[in-house]
């Protein structure tokens, strides 16, 4: 096998255990509470676009080629 191609590869990755990463809301969706304070979002999977995001991906997919 030459290549692989990963459909979606970022979302497999997990966070570590104790990591927390927020991000501002999305196009579309409420920024501010009933409250007046400003929303964000708390990501539960490393997404595309995150620094962390390969390095998660990679942490997940390096033990399961060293076993293959």
């Amino acid at each position: 096998m030459r290549r692989w191609d990963f459909v979606a590869a970022y979302l497999q990755g997990e966070l570590q255990d104790g990591e927390v990463v927020y991000c501002h809301a999305p196009p579309g969706y409420a920024t501010q509470g009933a409250d007046g304070r400003s929303r964000v979002c708390r990501v539960e999977k490393p997404i595309y676009g995150m620094a962390q995001a390969g390095r998660r991906w990679q942490r997940s997919l390096f033990p399961w080629l060293l076993e293959w």
